[in-house]
């Protein structure tokens, strides 16, 4: 049980009961030490901050601490009542979950409409960006120059045109030649390039990368024609002159570009990548079960949404698999989980039960918790279909993409693998930006939402304080999305946020 979906009950109290069965409630606000709460008939040991739990049962050492109606780890030594929880009070070795399979969404097919650009292809975009791809980290200056050429003066007479962007990465030589560590750098730089945002592209190369242009070109099927360019900088005579050629390339296509116009078009055709950046003990209260209901929205009327970050949910694995369509979808999410848990085999990450500082701070008790309110962003859809990272997805429906728990990490495969805008819940805020899908930040209270007005697109705070029920906060985001998606910079936009923030997994030997 959460926050009431359907109504909204104003909460004055300090406290959040999430179900009576309970032995912890959720700070709403920062409470004294010997602070009396006769609602729950204790008082305070100690301090408690906002969004951390207070223990309001004593909890016996090897018993499990509950919130929600699910049990979030195990006490690890006995904890009185009025004290506040903390993540070495848990343990989630052991701990085992209540059956919380997928349900099918009871939201009406909503007949929303966004304003796109249709594509020869059939997908819709929701930017019209040029971008100016490297295949190795050796043509990064170059092609960074000559995207930084067109601001905004010189694109003033391109108005349907949302900017130049360079995609600059780190590898693309020193790596494997073969195999998938080269296989999915490739699929992500052709990902991005066929993406619906991208209206065209011009591709730098040094010339003598492992990540060759011409292997890449012919391995992704990319034809050289209108809309895609190449540049080769041992071949036209050096750095100077490489600029100059792209720049020219880039001119060529900016009319083409312009020519694209936004027209009316089902929210079906909108691709949705779903991440969660700096979660607090909020997040998983009010703005990832509101995003979740905004997914089933979206879900409803025909569109994708795409869940990823697999570490985040292994420790809860057996939430997600019994989530899985068919057998086939659970026994391919299984085999990915199975690779992450050897692949963090003996390491000190949060796949191994550890909780990092920051998370701990701001008062998440255990990588199981985490866990289970990253899965409230993903709705109550099955997960139809897992891809590989930057795999094309192809939906309608939930589909899980299989990455790390990165921010740019993870929304590069997603974008790669087809996303035209990306929706991001955050608890203690997150400047976080992407291009050429714009990502939508929202935060989980009101605090946040105001200390970083200029960061965050939407507040989630007045569930919290029960004046906007979890659903009508849903059908906000939703809304927004669509408003975000018809053209309607985010603030990460801005504030130019996402030009950095195209990083490729980069998995394999560097040699």
């Amino acid at each position: 049980m959460f926050l009431s979906m359907s109504t909204a009950t104003a909460v004055s109290g300090p406290v959040l009961r999430l179900d009576a069965g309970d032995n912890v409630v959720v700070a709403r606000h920062p409470i004294a030490r010997g602070t009396s709460l006769p609602s729950e008939g204790v008082t305070t040991l100690e301090e408690v901050a906002a969004g951390h739990k207070l223990v309001t049962r004593d909890i016996p050492a090897g018993t499990s601490v509950v919130r929600a109606g699910i049990p979030i780890g195990t006490a690890v030594r006995d904890i009185a009542a009025g004290q506040p929880l903390h993540a070495d009070d848990v343990s989630v070795a052991g701990v085992v979950l209540p059956s919380l399979g997928a349900g099918r969404p009871g939201l009406a097919a909503a007949t929303a409409t966004f304003r796109g650009f249709v594509r020869e292809d059939g997908r819709v975009g929701t930017r019209n960006v040029i971008g100016v791809f490297v295949v190795g980290n050796c043509g990064a200056t170059a092609a960074r120059q000559a995207a930084d050429w067109f601001d905004t003066d010189r694109l003033a007479a391109y108005p349907n045109v949302d900017g130049v962007v360079p995609y600059i990465h780190e590898i693309g030589c020193g790596m494997e030649m073969t195999g998938e560590p080269m296989d999915l750098l490739r699929r992500t730089l052709s990902g991005f390039i066929r993406n619906p945002n991208t209206a065209g592209a011009v591709v730098v190369a040094l010339g003598c990368e492992r990540n060759n242009l011409k292997g890449f070109l012919e391995q992704e099927k990319l034809d050289v024609g209108d809309r895609l360019h190449t540049v080769t900088i041992q071949e036209v005579g050096g750095i100077r002159n490489a600029v100059e050629t792209a720049k020219a390339m880039v001119q060529a296509m900016l009319p083409l570009a312009n020519a694209a116009r936004r027209q009316e078009v089902p929210a079906a055709h909108l691709v949705l990548g779903l991440q969660c950046g700096a979660p607090d003990g909020f997040t998983g209260l009010s703005a990832n079960p509101a995003l979740g209901v905004a997914v089933d929205l979206l879900l409803a009327a025909g569109g994708t949404a795409i869940l990823s970050e697999t570490p985040e949910i292994l420790l809860a694995q057996d939430v997600f698999l019994a989530r899985a369509a068919n057998p086939a979808v659970s026994e391919a999410l299984r085999a990915r989980l199975d690779w992450w848990r050897d692949y963090n085999r003996g390491k000190d990450t949060q796949l191994n039960g550890v909780l990092d500082r920051g998370h701990a701070a701001a008062g998440l008790a255990s990588v199981l918790e985490k866990s289970l309110d990253g899965a409230r962003k993903a709705g109550s859809a099955p997960i139809a279909e897992v891809v590989r990272y930057a795999d094309r997805v192809s939906g309608p429906g939930l589909v899980f993409m299989d990455t790390p728990d990165y921010d740019p990490v993870s929304v590069t495969g997603q974008i790669a693998g087809g996303a035209n805008l990306i929706a991001m819940t955050t608890g203690r805020g997150t400047t976080f930006g992407s291009l050429p899908a714009p990502t939508v930040k929202i935060a989980s209270n009101s605090e946040t939402f105001a200390r970083m007005a200029d960061d965050m697109d939407l507040d989630c705070g007045p569930v919290l304080d029960g004046t906007v029920s979890v659903e009508d906060m849903g059908r906000r985001i939703f809304d927004a999305l669509l408003r975000h998606a018809s053209g309607e910079k985010t603030k990460g936009e801005i504030e130019g946020a996402g030009e950095n923030e195209f990083v490729p997994w980069p998995i394999g030997v560097l040699a």
